[in-house]
């Protein structure tokens, strides 16, 4: 599950084409292929004016207001007239107000020093506190990018006398005035005339210090990890990859299905899906007694259950939604929007990786078939972990060769693969052998992209579920599918933690996800 091979493990985006006398499998690679290269319009945040008191929190700094202060709206100092009559009747609800983070000040081109002289209230959690003589230097995180606001008190700062609960870890309101910064690794500062310790830490316990910790230690406080360096880059990435995805697509007049977490039907016929039942109690202590499960005929009696069938956990959506788009976002998008990030794992997590996304958003892409690619490996005589034979898979070793070395890093797009490894939905190639599928591989990750042009031809559909030995009634409306209406179409399933693997750099794919779900492993 942790790194390997593993079909159709993100959302699939398909394309009915009702209109075209035929959609093949390369039409799915190539729009792949264009997402790939696109460069959506980089989004600015609106210019805010220039007020003399801003605040990266709506809220006014209040010592008695406590938790309610840090959580609460502030309301709007003009509050409209339907406001004001709510008002005349009893407590006025404030408007939304937008906040403003860290990000919105340090990360514009002057990192902040058009913010000098303006008065700011920053919330966040402390990274580190430095005392000195006559000045208290605390770095203060809001998550919202990799830079901390450097805060400096003195003990003239209005709440100086919590400065003992100043530790990594604490919450905490600071409120002062921007001012240029005297050290190097920073335009500006904070000089802070108020600070509130909203959430105490003790230092002798917290998890995360100052010193690096090994990303096997972080996975075991997966809740707290966020708040480090890595793993809130990996987090923003991770947002602005699913943002230019939904945007792509909102932006071409697709529309977004939710498909059903729970199924009846085996979408890839491997048989290994998670059951999902009411039949197993957790009342008895020590779990369900087998004694006690509904049985008939020596099986699972499935009719006293809640679907009265089974039911499982589902492995993909593309049966119920073959209109389901998600795919592909431009890796140009990241490296404008996340650049500090970005900067930071080419300098932390895995050096040129910066180039290597470039080379891979501008190289042109290499297309071959299975049998070629089969035939490429052979001739390599490297000597591999998994065997090389035609009808046997291709693993992620032999996808980085192919990528990595036979390729130089570009992109490659593999065709026509035999129809006993794919799943039953694909088309029949012509040959009686192959399916009209692809797979998209990129350098460090391998597949990365996995398409198809799907079975429209009723009685091809199924002969194929036959041979699979799955049972047709259990597919009784995927079929009407072909048997009302039938149209050629394709399409494509991304693995977005193998995106956000590859964008990042990160080497474990349990890191590119925030609550990892592993064998023997369901904590938090």
């Amino acid at each position: 599950m942790d790194g390997s091979k593993s079909k159709q493990i993100g959302r699939d985006s398909v394309n009915s084409a009702p209109g075209f006398p035929y959609f093949t499998t390369m039409a799915a690679a190539a729009a792949a292929c264009r997402l790939l290269r696109l460069a959506p319009r980089r989004l600015r945040s609106p210019r805010h004016s220039a007020p003399t008191a801003l605040s990266l929190f709506p809220t006014p700094l209040s010592a008695s207001s406590g938790w309610r202060s840090y959580c609460a709206a502030a309301q709007a100092s003009a509050p409209p007239p339907a406001a004001a009559a709510a008002a005349a009747a009893g407590e006025a609800v404030g408007e939304f107000r937008r906040r403003l983070r860290v990000a919105e000040v340090k990360g514009g081109e002057d990192e902040g020093a058009a913010w000098v002289g303006k008065e700011l209230t920053v919330r966040g959690w402390v990274r580190t506190c430095r005392a000195q003589r006559t000045v208290t230097f605390v770095e203060v995180n809001d998550g919202s990018c990799l830079s901390n606001m450097q805060c400096v008190l003195t003990p003239d700062t209005e709440g100086y006398d919590q400065i003992d609960c100043v530790t990594t870890g604490a919450s905490v309101i600071v409120e002062g005035v921007v001012a240029s910064s005297q050290g190097g690794k920073q335009k500006v500062e904070l000089k802070v005339s108020k600070i509130v310790v909203i959430g105490e830490s003790d230092p002798t316990s917290f998890p995360i210090q100052k010193k690096r910790a090994s990303r096997e230690f972080l996975r075991t406080v997966a809740h707290l990890r966020p708040r480090t360096n890595t793993f809130g880059a990996v987090a923003r990435v991770r947002n602005a990859l699913a943002f230019a995805t939904h945007k792509f697509f909102q932006d071409n007049g697709f529309v977004w299905v939710s498909s059903p977490i729970i199924t009846a039907s085996d979408c890839e016929g491997a048989g290994e899906q998670f059951y999902v039942t009411t039949l197993l109690s957790n009342t008895a202590e020590g779990g369900c007694l087998v004694n006690n499960i509904p049985s008939k005929d020596g099986r699972v009696d499935w009719s006293q259950d809640f679907f009265c069938k089974p039911a499982f956990l589902t492995v993909s959506g593309q049966l119920n939604g073959e209109t389901y788009a998600s795919a592909l976002s431009d890796v140009k998008y990241i490296l404008e929007n996340c650049k500090e990030d970005m900067d930071f794992f080419n300098t932390w997590v895995e050096k040129g990786i910066i180039d290597r996304l470039s080379d891979v958003a501008e190289k042109n892409f290499v297309q071959m078939s299975y049998s070629d690619a089969i035939e490429l490996l052979i001739r390599s005589n490297k000597k591999f972990e998994f065997p090389v034979k035609w009808g046997l898979d291709l693993q992620s070793e032999h996808e980085r060769y192919i990528t990595e070395v036979a390729f130089s890093g570009r992109p490659v797009i593999i065709r026509d693969y035999p129809k006993e490894i794919k799943a039953f939905y694909m088309r029949q190639n012509d040959d009686g052998k192959t399916v009209a599928a692809m797979d998209l591989l990129v350098p460090r990750v391998g597949e990365l992209i996995g398409g198809s042009q799907r079975e429209e031809r009723l009685d091809h559909l199924e002969a194929r579920l036959d041979e699979s030995n799955l049972n047709k009634d259990s597919y009784w409306w995927y079929l009407d599918l072909r048997r009302y209406g039938s149209v050629p179409h394709a399409g494509f399933g991304l693995g977005f933690e193998r995106l956000v693997q590859f964008a990042t750099g990160i080497d474990n794919i349990r890191d590119a996800i925030p609550f990892p779900r592993v064998p023997g492993s369901a904590e938090f």
